[in-house]
């Protein structure tokens, strides 16, 4: 979610500011932010991000200022006292890492700016950082799949080598403005998804209904071929209409997507089943289809049904192999 973040640091560069980039590393107990999470400081103290949530801020900035004059590393140690974890919202307190690299010194412009264009681009990729050797290198998810999978930054089981994982934002595709998505799109979104809604039918995909969400009143198929669901995508039909959700099953199941979920009984399925074999889809492409959608967990209240699509979600995400 820190993203932007690097390309703050790039265009202040570019504008002429002096800057470094502080980057937590390592977390003890409950450090008030999680590896990975990123600062960005100028030579006059201003900032953007957070490597603490306030309580060790102001030191960070201080050894940045002192490391940007001279391009240098600085690797941070700091403990957060009990009193201090509270005063930022916590119950206890902890310790974090922090590496501070002042952009165009420790941190090489052209691998900050390859960085930004991978990330720009939708393109999976970590930034590699040998903390003895101080060596650095951009890698791809054939080299880190289980940091990748699991969104997880951290130092390796060697002790020296930090990866930072900065994989594309995940995209949640919802075909069908009925009761489940009023409920599954919010709940999408608080876990980190960017939600998009999908229906022709405008009265059913409202803004009155659906207030602040992205809707698209395209066919499920035009809309599909546009969207493109990439590895990062998890797509979710429910509008029990053939005549829409097949054409988004076909596009989806052409697609990379990690996740596709279709609404309707056992029986329905069995139909849509055949109408897929029929369009030549194999047995192997019609297993990636979680039918019914979302896991046992009893309910079936629309709220309901949304958190047993989330979890499933979730769950085939992380899972994964």
């Amino acid at each position: 979610m820190t993203d932007h973040l690097l390309q703050t640091a790039l265009d202040w560069h570019r504008a002429g500011r002096r800057v470094a980039v502080a980057t937590v590393i390592e977390t003890w107990g409950s450090a008030p932010r999680g590896t990975g999470s990123l600062l960005v400081i100028d030579d006059e103290g201003r900032m953007e991000g957070s490597v603490s949530g306030g309580c060790v801020e102001g030191a960070v900035i201080m050894e940045a200022l002192d490391a940007i004059p001279t391009g240098a590393v600085r690797l941070l140690d700091y403990g957060v006292s009990d009193d201090e974890a509270f005063a930022v919202g916590l119950a206890c307190g902890g310790r974090i890492r922090v590496l501070v690299e002042p952009v165009g010194g420790a941190m090489p412009l052209h691998l900050l700016e390859q960085l930004v264009a991978a990330i720009t681009a939708r393109d999976p990729v970590a930034y590699v950082i040998d903390l003895d050797a101080q060596a650095r290198k951009l890698a791809n998810p054939a080299d880190y799949p289980d940091r990748f999978r699991l969104d997880r930054s951290g130092v390796e089981a060697d002790g020296h080598t930090f990866v930072a994982i900065h994989n594309p934002p995940l995209r949640m595709i919802v075909v069908g403005a009925v009761h489940i998505a009023q409920a599954l799109l919010p709940m999408a979104r608080a876990c980190g998804f960017d939600p998009v809604l999908i229906d022709p039918r405008g009265a059913f995909g409202s803004a009155e209904r659906f207030p602040g969400e992205t809707i698209l009143e395209d066919w499920p198929d035009e809309a599909m071929a546009q969207l493109a669901p990439d590895t990062r995508t998890a797509v979710v039909t429910l509008t029990h209409d053939p005549k829409l959700d097949d054409p988004a099953i076909q596009q989806t199941l052409r697609s990379k997507a990690f996740y596709l979920g279709c609404l309707g009984s056992t029986r329905t399925h069995a139909k849509r089943v055949s109408r897929l074999t029929e369009a030549g889809f194999t047995d192997a492409d019609i297993a990636r289809i979680h039918a019914p959608v979302g896991l046992d967990v009893g309910g079936r209240a629309p709220a309901e049904i949304a958190v047993s699509i989330m979890a499933q979600i979730i769950a085939t995400l992380r899972k994964s192999a």
